[in-house]
């Protein structure tokens, strides 16, 4: 695991491109739409028994409501002020829940729940509460299981807090994202410090033991200075763990990015000081940089995972739990049965629609061919462990695609590789995820270097 301050600026610029984040592989480009919801249950069906003993599953609630727009968010979400829509989510939720557990012949083994949106703090204590525990009824809760929800500084309380610790939540994860009251003000998210400072406090005093900030690089009107004074301010809270995102630009996706003026934007000289002067003040306060924007103290989970090869990743990002497969619900979530992917409806018509006619509400998705599974795997290995060996009926394709790749980074010294398996160098652990595109035979069979820049954000 490197973590050095100083990174070879030429390396930045040379591999700032627009690649995926892998958290799935095939990325969700190649999924095809409107898949079959037979295919996907039998899918679900096949993989939950074989599973859920062994390792639990993990389940994703995407909870999309937000109170006001912040214009720099790529989530799927829904701005309102009007708090019935919970009563009408809940039990959209639920039923979905239920189908769901009638695919599945034994208990469901809880190992790992997050709950994202949107702001699932917009929920209040008791609607939250109700929805837990109709999910949790009946279900087996891993002994090392692992509880997390996103919160909004500005409207967390001691109330929401208490509840999801009695219920086994230990984790909780704040937007942050820039303090400096300008920039909050462009991108419209204004939280004063002081309720970071509350909101921190208040899920330690609850019992949490985790507290994770997000923080953005490269909004409008950033600067340096702008960047020092917010982790200047961050670092005295010490969060366990921070994520350190590059803002992704993609106006033709979030129409709310339309509300800047590009020329607002740090430029890519500047944003690359940005994420380095971020970087080096991290490492320099004693965080260790796990890869792909994350960042945690020694003391947390995540850290320890990283250290002894059990770190594993999926469509909430690193987690420390190991699960053979993901049940997303909500509108828009996401799916992982391990050999197959399904993205629910994104729209809240679409989903109630499909929910309420008695159908599990899946729209696209993707069944992996034993291709797929292989090299899905090195992205995996590469991603989480930093290596991955290779399997001898792997060569030709990695030696018509992979290798040409790999041999230009191991030139710019981030990774040695032979015929048999590949490892980062220290400094290779900075670009891990255009590493990782090496082992994407889709994207490389396209053509990378052609890449149409409104298909993924770059690297950095």
């Amino acid at each position: 695991m490197a973590n050095k301050a100083f990174i070879d600026k030429r390396l930045v610029h040379k591999y700032n491109l627009p690649v995926p984040r892998y958290t799935s592989y095939p990325t969700v480009p190649y999924w095809q739409d409107n898949i079959k919801a037979y295919d996907w249950k039998e899918n679900f069906r096949e993989q939950f028994m074989l599973n859920n003993k062994n390792k639990g599953i993990s389940l994703y609630m995407h909870l999309p409501f937000c109170e006001s727009l912040c214009t720099y968010c790529g989530c799927n979400k829904k701005i309102t002020t009007n708090h019935k829509v919970e009563n009408e989510y809940i039990p959209a939720i639920q039923k979905e829940w239920d189908f769901y557990r009638h695919l599945m012949e034994d208990k469901p083994v809880i190992r790992e729940l997050h709950i994202g949106g949107g702001t699932p703090t917009f929920f209040s204590p008791e609607n939250l509460n109700r929805l837990l525990n109709y999910i949790l009824d009946d279900v087996i809760i891993h002994p090392q299981h692992e509880f997390s929800i996103e919160g909004h500084p500005n409207n967390t309380t001691k109330a929401h807090l208490q509840m999801l610790f009695d219920l086994g939540f230990r984790r909780i994860s704040y937007g942050v994202q820039d303090n400096n009251e300008y920039v909050q003000k462009i991108i419209n998210r204004i939280q004063p410090f002081e309720n970071i400072v509350e909101a921190t406090y208040m899920a330690r005093k609850a019992g949490f033991t985790s507290v994770n900030f997000d923080l953005i690089y490269g909004l409008p009107f950033q600067t340096v200075d702008s960047i020092e004074q917010t982790f200047n301010e961050v670092l005295q809270l010490r969060p366990d763990r921070i994520a350190f995102y590059s803002y992704a630009h993609v106006p033709w996706t979030s129409k709310a990015q339309r509300l800047f003026d590009e020329h607002d934007l740090p430029g890519p000289t500047q944003k690359i000081e940005l994420y380095l002067t971020g970087k080096k003040l991290l490492l320099d306060n004693g965080y260790y940089d796990i890869g792909m924007d994350h960042f945690a103290l020694p003391h947390d989970a995540l850290y320890k995972a990283s250290a002894d090869g059990t770190l594993h990743r999926n469509f909430m990002g690193y987690t420390t739990q190991h699960t053979g497969m993901l049940a997303g619900l909500g509108v828009s979530a996401i799916s992982d049965s391990g050999t197959g992917y399904a993205q629910n409806e994104k729209t809240i018509a679409g989903y109630y629609q499909r929910v309420h006619n008695g159908e599990i509400p899946v729209r696209k998705g993707y069944f992996l061919n034993k291709e797929d599974i292989i090299f899905k795997q090195y992205i995996l290995d590469i991603c989480c462990r930093g290596e991955t060996y290779f399997l001898e009926e792997s060569l030709p394709l990695l030696e018509e695609y992979s290798f040409p790749a790999l041999q230009e980074f191991a030139e710019d010294g981030l990774i040695v590789f032979n015929k048999t398996a590949a490892k980062l160098t220290p400094e290779g652990h900075y670009f891990i995820r255009n590493i990782a595109s090496a082992f994407d035979i889709k994207l490389r069979r396209q053509n990378i270097a052609a890449l149409n820049n409104q298909v993924f954000s770059k690297s950095i």
